[in-house]
């Protein structure tokens, strides 16, 4: 039986607060030596507000994306007990951190749209541009 309209604008609002305080949460209170340039980029929680998977992005190369993805890992049990002090949710949904690639990804196509504009010829090198 689905579940009324209700349910996921409620899960959509709290999957947002989530997402704006973890993103505090990992830019001023966690001091992990291996968190790096970390962006929380997404949340989904589930209907009932029990689970959460947050989706992050990292800067920098496979090493760092380790470290960061360790140290998050660790600090799971940190981030929910100071997500529910928070939110004020009756319950606190468990947590988990996933790569989110989509960050990088868009950075490295945008240096290839990049590197075609400038090796592509312009109209006016070209003659073929209305004067």
């Amino acid at each position: 039986m689905p579940r009324p309209r209700g349910h996921r604008i409620r899960s959509e609002r709290v999957a947002e607060q989530v997402r704006v305080d973890v993103a505090d949460i990992l830019q001023r209170e966690l001091k992990d030596p291996r968190l790096g340039l970390v962006t929380c980029t997404r949340v989904d929680v589930t209907n009932d507000l029990r689970h959460a998977k947050i989706y992050v992005s990292i800067l920098g190369g496979e090493s760092e994306r380790e470290s960061s993805m360790a140290a998050l890992k660790s600090a799971t049990g940190y981030v929910r007990r100071a997500l529910t002090s928070r939110i004020g949710l009756r319950v606190s949904p468990e947590i988990v951190f996933i790569f989110d690639p989509s960050v990088e990804y868009a950075i490295r196509l945008e240096g290839l749209i990049e590197e075609t504009k400038r090796r592509s010829p312009s109209d006016d090198e070209d003659g073929s541009a209305d004067s």
